[in-house]
Parts: C-alpha cells; structure tokens; sequence
C-alpha cells in the first residue's frame, strides 16, 4: 500500500464528500425550477444554494481531486516518499478551513454571488477571504510537486520524467497560473470594496481578471482525467499506451493554449475590444489539438489492448473490448460526452454563434456536460483504481460499479440535453422560477421535468458510488501488490529536453497569457471613469 495513503484518502473524502452535498443542492435548485414544484416564495434560497453549488463543484472538488491524485502519482511514479509531507497536510487544512469559511455567510444569506462572483454585487468579505484559503492551500500543493520533480531529477539526471510525473506536474503549474486571475480579481478588486475600504469597484476590469481563470481552470478540471486516460486505462483493460511522446505533446499543449482564451467569455461585455475577443477566439478554438491529440491516442491504446485479446478485422475488434471492465465503460462513456461537450463549445467560441445562445441554459447544458459528464466519470475511475491500494481491501463488485457508471451516463445525457433544447428556445439560466403557464415557455416545461428527472438519476448513481467506496472500506484485506502506470508500446529509453522538463511551456503560458491579456487590464486600469457603485448581498 502507499505510504502517503492516508494523505490521499483525506483529500479523497474530503473531495467526495462535498460533492455529495454539492449534488444534492444542485438537483434540488432542478426540481424548484421544473413544473413539478411551484414557487418557493423565496428566490434568496436558490442563489445561496447555487453559489454553494458552483463554490464546491468549481474550486474544492476538483482541486481536491487533483491534488490527492498527484500525492499518489508522486509516490508511485517516482518510486519515493513523497517530500513535505506536514507542508501537505497544511494545505488540505487551509482548505478545510477556507471551504467552511466560505459556506458560512452563504448560508447566511450573505455572500449569494456566485462562484463567479458577479461584480458589481459584493457579499460578505468572510466569503471571499475563504475562497483565498482555498486557492493558497493549492498554491502549496503546486509547489510540492514541483519540488518532487526537481529532487527525483537532480538523482536521476537524464533519465525521462514518468509521464504521470510529468502531466501531473503541468496540471499544477496550470492550476498555479490561472488562479493567479481570480486571486487578482479578489486582492485588488472584490476584498477592498467587501471590507469597507471602497465603495465603487470596476465590475469590468474584474470579470476581464476572472477570465484569466474562468476557462482555464476546466482544463485543471480535465488534467486527472487526461492522466487517468493515459495512464491508467491502457493498462487496466490489458493493454499499452500507443505513445508516450504523444501524451507529453497533449499535456505541454494545454499550459501553452488553454490560457490566452478566456476573454470568448466576454463576448457582450462592451469594455474589451472586438480585437482581443477575435484573438481569443481563435486561441478556444485551438485547444481542440490536444483533446484530438488525446482522443486518437486512446482510440489506438484501446485497439492494442483488443488486439492483444484476438480482435480481429477493421471493425471486429471493437467486439473483443473488455466491455465488462468498468475503466473500459467509463472511458468510452466520457468520450462521448466530449465530444457532444465539445461540439457546444465550438457554438460557445463563435462570436456570431454566441450571441444566439448567450446567457442561456445552453451554457449550463455545456459546462455540466464537460465537467460532471466526461470529467468527473473518470475521476470515479480514479478513486476505484486506487482504493484497493490506498485500503488494503478489494473492490470486488464490478457489476455494482457498471451500474453506477451507466446510471451516471444516462443521468448526465438525460440532464443536459435538453438543456441545450431549451437554451436554443431562449431560456435564460440562473434564473429561480419560470412560469410555465405563460404560452411563450409552456412548450418547455416538459424538456424541463426531463433534465430534472436525469438529476434524480445522477443522484442514485453518486449514491450507489458512495455505496461502493464504503463496502470497500469493510471488505476482507487483500494485497493489491504494486500500484503500476500503464507502459507504452515503446518505452521511452531517451525523452527530448522539451518533453521532459516544462521551463519552456511556462515561460510561452506566461507570455502568452501577458500577451492577450496585457492590454485590456491596462486599458481599464489607467481609467478612473469605469467604477460603479458596490450591490451589497445581504444588507437590507
């Protein structure tokens, strides 16, 4: 078993564990919105909820995820304890502690802006100091695994970097970078206005620093999944990784493309030119390579390892796939729902497009299609490949987990599908009541009672995964043996210095971001004329 085990389970627990309630809130806020439940007298209720919601499922969760993923990549890749054990541990901490800093005024009532946070409307300060705690116990993860990587290199000169050491470090430095927007938003911005010190705040300059981190933190989102795809799924279906210098490739891609593209969020926001817009544009729609890099490459592993089992034919071996492997269903589950996630979000980085689907619940179908559909199946594949090892026990039921994983495909199409049915019709999301008597909506009450229907599904699945996890824990002890990364076709016996360290892709994600961001911060910054009054949540 590993060493940090214990370490890994805390940041394990603690990810599902808000996600249980996370999920919970957001399929209660899809019932009150639906026919089947009417007006809840109080819309306050349902913001609270969805900043809940967005809070856990956009900063902790995922970050959670990928940082007790990253302490077991670390000790297994490397083949040594891991370095800064304690430093570790206080960073989960600050997260524990920033995530119920943060809970608390919205639960209150007092902080109902949003995981976006939404300037000009500010909430209680408490709100955004936590959510500081948060991003500062990541930064030390980010940092961990930095130095790691440097202390297993400085022994292994010239050696190749495992490549599960290697993606994961660039996850880090991605998600090190693109808080750096929404720390800037928050210092300079949000937290002067929240405790007093303003009262008006450039609720334009603020969204452009939220850019900086809004889409680039869903390839974040994505790193664990991009690894488990590599990394795990060749080997636990009985095959090899088709190359390992492609997943490398795929990996660097995402720090040098997946910043300079957040301002596509801006579309309607006049404060930005339609320069810098069309440039990032162009920048969303070339971060396509490294999820096509991505999706041949699997499709390739997954052929060998059909082959390896007697597939024969141009077609044939699809046959012979181990489909009653639950890895092996998760993977061609969330394939599918990126590539519908990702067909959206070529609508979404299209200026013209855009305008027609804007602010819609299109845009929800989209994000939850990516990240609770195609991302978080395979962070359940990650959790049940590395239980055993982490436990000491077995996983035995795998019809249990087919079950689980079917239901959350299901729940996930049912849900989202006909959110971007509805969002094409014109229904605008975050909204807490509609009124389905009124003849221009009528015809999307039943779309509607759909999705909410696909969310009571999502939640029998997370239940049964909860289930799963548990039995687990009370299963007889077993030795899982040695914890192993899927080996490529051709193991890399010599790694090109561009492909096996990451100076020059941090350096082209630093200037790149300067680059397309630069200037509208600056042009906003100089200017005393674009405040506006502070909308205090809360205060009445």
């Amino acid at each position: 078993m590993l060493n940090s085990r214990r370490l890994v389970l805390a940041h394990f627990w603690m990810a599902f564990g808000g996600f249980g309630l996370a999920l919970l809130l957001g399929a209660w806020q899809m019932f009150i919105r639906s026919p089947l439940a009417g007006w809840i007298g109080n819309p306050e209720w349902y913001y609270r909820s969805v900043t809940a919601h967005g809070t856990i499922m956009g900063y902790v969760f995922p970050t959670l995820i990928a940082m007790g993923f990253g302490y077991a990549i670390t000790e297994t890749s490397l083949k040594a304890p891991i370095a800064g054990v304690r430093w570790a541990w206080a960073g989960i901490a600050l997260i524990l502690i920033g995530s119920i800093m943060a809970m608390i005024p919205v639960s209150a009532g007092l902080a109902s802006v949003l995981y976006t946070f939404y300037p000009p409307m500010i909430g209680n300060p408490f709100y955004y100091i936590g959510v500081v705690l948060v991003v500062v116990g990541s930064w030390i993860w980010v940092a961990l695994m930095s130095i790691n990587l440097i202390r297993w290199k400085r022994a292994n000169p010239g050696k190749p970097v495992p490549l599960a050491m290697y993606a994961n470090v660039a996850g880090s430095y991605l998600w090190g970078w693109t808080a750096v927007g929404a720390a800037l938003e928050l210092i300079l911005q949000i937290i002067p206005v929240a405790v007093g010190l303003r009262s008006t705040i450039d609720a334009g300059l603020a969204r452009i620093f939220f850019s900086w981190t809004l889409h680039a933190i869903v390839y974040f989102w994505l790193i664990p999944t991009y690894i488990a795809y590599y990394t795990i799924v060749p080997r636990a279906i009985g095959g090899k990784l088709y190359s390992d210098s492609m997943a490398r490739i795929s990996f660097v891609l995402f720090l040098v493309v997946a910043m300079p593209i957040g301002i596509h969020h801006t579309f309607a926001d006049p404060m930005v030119g339609a320069g810098f817009k069309f440039v990032h544009s162009v920048f969303t729609a070339i971060v396509a390579l490294p999820t096509l890099l991505t999706v041949f490459t699997i499709c390739a592993s997954v052929e060998i390892a059909s082959r390896l089992r007697g597939g024969r034919g141009p077609f044939g071996w699809l046959v012979a796939l181990p489909w009653n492997n639950p890895t092996m269903l998760a993977v061609t589950f969330s394939f599918i729902m990126l590539g519908f996630g990702g067909a959206g979000g070529l609508i979404n980085m299209s200026y013209q497009l855009d305008a027609s689907i804007h602010n819609t619940q299109w845009i929800t179908g989209h994000f939850h299609l990516i990240f609770g559909g195609a991302i978080v199946i395979m962070y359940f594949v990650i959790a049940y490949d590395l239980w055993p090892h982490l436990t000491g026990r077995n996983l035995a039921n795998l019809s249990l987990m087919r079950l689980q994983l079917w239901l959350w495909f299901i729940g996930m199409i049912v849900t989202t599908f006909p959110w971007h049915y509805v969002g094409i019709l014109g229904m605008p999301r975050r909204m807490a009541y509609y009124d389905y008597t009124h003849p221009a909506i009528a015809d999307q009450a039943l779309p509607v009672i759909l999705s909410a229907t696909g969310g009571l599904i999502i939640v029998v699945s997370a239940a049964l995964f909860f289930v799963i996890l548990i039995r687990g824990h009370l299963s007889e002890k077993a030795d899982p043996g040695e914890y192993r990364f899927s080996v490529a076709v051709h193991p890399p016996q010599r790694v090109p210095v561009a492909l096996n360290s990451h100076g020059l892709w941090v350096g082209l994600m630093i200037a790149l971001t300067a680059t397309n961001y630069g200037f509208p911060i600056l042009q906003l910054a100089v200017r005393s004329d674009t405040s506006v009054p502070a909308v205090y949540v809360g205060v009445k």
